[in-house]
């Protein structure tokens, strides 16, 4: 990282009255205040250099990958030679740094499946493939290449905000595209939704060919979880939601009471923003509008 200085052009000597506001400043400061700062700025950027080389790195292969859905992909890591990192991971919605060979630079991922899988030695990911990004070389990878990864980070979902579930029947649940990925995690480590009486997940995506996970709806409803998928751009034929989740939300005009319910959100920041604003006004708790970030 480096920093430019960038300075007017110098005034006439005669012209001061005119400085701009900048310039009077930079013409104030002592030279050796400004290379105290300068001195500073170089020590932040080599210690922020040191926290990323002091990252503890595991190699594992992968094990999978395989297209999930238009532009994403599942990928499979296998763990079984590095329980320590496994045993990182304790919470639905806590996500990793992830390498590929020869870049340096990492991924930040959140990680698809549950804790339970981990402790049985693997960890999923639902990978979005950017063009000219890491998680295309990470999608163009095969089984059996080695990438590598950061223990698991993150506070995750703070469910314990959201017990007992009979204080708090009514959990709504928002996620786009990729952002279902922790949403999975959350589902199926279980958040007692067998034990609330309105569980609702309102997953947006362009439309169903762009949408993961659709194997999973059946078990994820069996578990007391109704989707409610919403499409920007469906295909001819859709008779579902449409539009976006945080429009499809308001539409739904859904009585509930603000001081029982609780919400979970993961996906795109411009939804998350406008669906936590609905859900401040109705009344709803901030405390109990979880993220994983």
């Amino acid at each position: 990282m480096s920093f430019t200085i960038l300075q007017p052009p110098l005034a006439p000597l005669h012209s001061h009255a005119h400085l701009s506001p900048s310039m009077s400043i930079l013409r104030r400061l002592n030279p050796s205040h400004l290379k105290l700062k300068l001195q500073r700025r170089r020590f932040a950027t080599v210690a922020a250099a040191v926290r990323q080389d002091t990252t503890l790195w595991t190699q594992a292969p992968l094990s999978q990958v395989e297209p999930a859905a238009e532009s994403l992909f599942h990928v499979r890591v296998d763990l079984s030679d590095a329980p320590d990192l496994a045993s990182s991971y304790t919470l639905a919605g806590q996500y990793l740094q992830l390498r590929v060979p020869d870049v340096s630079k990492p991924t930040f991922l959140a990680i698809a499946s549950p804790p339970s899988l981990a402790a049985k030695g693997v960890f999923e990911f639902l990978v979005k493939s950017v063009e000219g990004s890491i998680a295309e070389l990470l999608c163009g990878l095969k089984k059996g290449d080695v990438v590598e990864l950061s223990p698991a980070m993150g506070k995750g979902f703070e469910i314990d905000q959201i017990e007992p579930p009979e204080n708090y029947p009514t959990v709504l649940i928002f996620a786009t595209g990729s952002g279902i990925s922790p949403i999975r995690s959350l589902i199926e480590s279980g958040f007692n939704a067998d034990k609330r009486s309105d569980v609702k997940l309102f997953y947006g995506a362009r439309n169903l060919d762009r949408m993961a996970y659709q194997e999973r709806f059946k078990d994820w409803e069996s578990t007391g979880v109704k989707i409610v998928p919403v499409l920007s751009q469906p295909h001819d034929g859709w008779t579902g939601q449409s539009g976006y989740v945080q429009a499809a939300f308001s539409k739904a005009m859904q009585n509930y009471n603000p001081l029982s319910t609780a919400a979970v959100l993961c996906g795109q920041k411009q939804m998350a923003e406008e669906v936590t604003s609905i859900l401040l006004a109705d009344g709803v708790a901030s405390e109990k509008i979880l993220k994983n970030f």
